[in-house]
């Protein structure tokens, strides 16, 4: 193996390692360490002296930074993983359980599931509400 393709593949270990790690524990910033190594990699693979390998890494993971992560922050930005209780919103209910707001307690019954329910009045069992909120799994309900 002849000697230039070595400082090739310690930059491509950075590269896979840096991937890895960004992958198993997402911090946002080493995925750039990645690209900058590839490009590195290449600048090795081309026979360029090692302060140019280095010049070139800082400049791709610099120009991935700025490049790449105000679209990557706007993708991301998102409120996670919907909870079970958003679903329910806006759908129609039956109390099951009369919801008391001085005791703090009732049940409904949205779409065949027994939900722990409140309200800001009483409300008897038997009638036809509307989910309109959620804390948690308990359900805000209105008539």
């Amino acid at each position: 193996m002849p000697l230039f393709e070595w400082p090739a593949l310690g930059w491509l270990a950075l590269a896979v390692v840096s991937a890895i790690v960004e992958v198993s524990i997402p911090h946002f910033g080493l995925v750039f360490v990645a690209i900058g190594a590839v490009g590195a990699a290449v600048a090795a693979a081309l026979g360029l002296s090692d302060p140019v390998q280095i010049v070139i890494f800082c400049v791709v993971l610099t120009a991935s930074v700025l490049a790449l992560r105000p679209y990557l922050v706007g993708r991301l930005d998102s409120r996670g993983v919907p909870s079970r209780t958003d679903q329910l919103i806006g759908k129609d209910a039956i109390v099951t359980t009369e919801i008391d707001p001085t005791a703090g307690g009732g049940r409904v019954n949205v779409g065949g599931e027994d939900w722990a329910a409140r309200s800001s009045e009483r409300i008897p069992a038997g009638t036809r509400v509307r989910v309109v909120g959620a804390d948690g799994i308990v359900l805000e309900v209105i008539r």
